[in-house]
């Protein structure tokens, strides 16, 4: 996970990225040189790229859009912010009655069809088959109508499942009535690119290990990616963990550019507290594999609330501490990214940047999201940090009061 980013560091990656993008361009190049002399092949691809949610009522008025964001596409899943109703009638009237249209990869189709008004009271699962029949892809859908839970004690997760591979994703359980909030995003599904035949989630950056302060927490690892990694100069994946989505990724993609950090929240965040542990890994290197004797790895902990506009619908990795939409920080600091074997308390502020306050407008109008982010090494989006490094997460809070007592 990218952190601390100067103007001369970002011009060195922006290089070497140039370089191996050269090097993917020439082979895709030579792929289409040869693909033009043959038939063009039916498309393959079945992914869902946009949908425009509405609710079909005609016994009652909805004022406005019903969303309180533009929905959140995934790899296998689309969730539906809904906005709030005083009238619990008619926000039981708009579950029942969503109609979606989607937009779908050129020539693929979707079951059910585009129009289908359905209820969303419970997740709906749809079906995107291929231009060329040969694959299809299953998407659940989801309406999330409750603010963004603040406790996280990790002990929900599941198993994505992906031939031979295995690895974890968490989420949140809301209130008592067991919905899902799928609030939490890490880079596994960027490792399984590299990840060897047959690896389980405890071979995955991320990972719920057993082992926490209470119950289940997370550990990050920073792990090898192999021979391909390394050959498209991504030697390592950073163990990380964030509130956000994660974009498309591979092996000659943006690291940077794929973290989605953000949620829609409409309350103030004061600080930003939970347990870890940290281990160091043996041998520090950078993204060509060169060890460099005098460096040891760290890790990082931090929160970001920000603003929304037309522009920017989240921060990712090149900008996550730098972006003029950021409002406050709460990250910790240098001197306490400590290694230590037992669970130590972190109590970080949120603290203003300066000239930038919360507008109460924009905050009841979602116009703020909020993003906590974790990584077991530091400079890990730049592939340098140390094979082995691991941070162990558990009994994280995102606190609404201005006064916090000390543990």
């Amino acid at each position: 996970m990218q952190i601390d980013l100067s103007e001369q560091r970002l011009q060195t990656y922006t290089k070497k990225k140039m370089k191996i993008n050269k090097l993917f361009a020439l082979l895709v190049g030579c792929y289409a040189l040869t693909a033009c002399i043959q038939d063009e092949a039916l498309n393959t691809e079945a992914d869902i790229e946009s949908c425009i949610v509405e609710a079909d009522i005609e016994s009652c008025i909805v004022e406005g859009d019903i969303l309180i964001a533009r929905p959140i596409i995934e790899n296998n899943r689309v969730t539906l912010l809904i906005k709030p109703q005083k009238d619990p009638d008619l926000l039981s009237e708009i579950l029942s009655n969503i109609k979606l249209n989607f937009s779908l990869t050129p020539g693929a189709t979707i079951d059910p069809p585009n129009g289908t008004i359905r209820d969303f009271t419970s997740p709906q699962v749809y079906t995107v088959t291929s231009e060329d029949k040969k694959w299809e892809k299953k998407y659940t859908i989801t309406c999330s109508i409750s603010e963004m839970q603040t406790e996280y004690d990790f002990e929900h997760f599941e198993v994505i499942v992906g031939g031979s591979k295995s690895y974890h994703e968490f989420y949140e359980i809301v209130g008592g009535n067991g919905g899902i909030q799928n609030i939490w995003a890490s880079g596994n599904s960027g490792f399984h690119l590299t990840s060897p035949f047959g690896a389980g989630p405890e071979a995955y950056p991320t990972y719920a290990d057993p082992a926490g302060k209470e119950g289940y927490c997370v550990r990050l690892t920073t792990c090898s990616t192999g021979f391909l990694g390394s050959y498209a100069k991504k030697p390592i994946a950073a163990g990380n963990l964030f509130i956000g989505t994660m974009g498309s990724i591979s092996l000659s993609g943006d690291p940077l550019e794929a973290t989605h950090f953000g949620r829609p929240f409409n309350l103030v965040p004061f600080y930003l507290t939970g347990y870890y542990k940290y281990k160091a890994g043996d041998v520090f290197t950078d993204k060509d594999k060169k060890k460099i004797l005098d460096r040891t790895d760290t890790f990082d902990i931090y929160a970001i609330m920000f603003e929304t506009d037309d522009k920017t619908e989240w921060l990712d990795g090149s900008n996550s501490l730098t972006s003029p939409n950021l409002i406050s920080i709460a990250r910790i600091a240098p001197e306490d990214r400590k290694e230590t074997d037992e669970w130590t308390y972190f109590n970080l502020p949120f603290k203003n940047l300066p000239g930038k306050t919360i507008d109460p407008e924009k905050l009841a109008n979602n116009k703020y999201n909020l993003s906590v982010v974790f990584s077991s090494s530091i400079d890990g989006a730049y592939f340098e940090g140390a094979v082995g490094s691991t941070l162990l997460i558990d009994k994280v809070k995102v606190h609404l009061e201005e006064h916090l007592e000390e543990k």
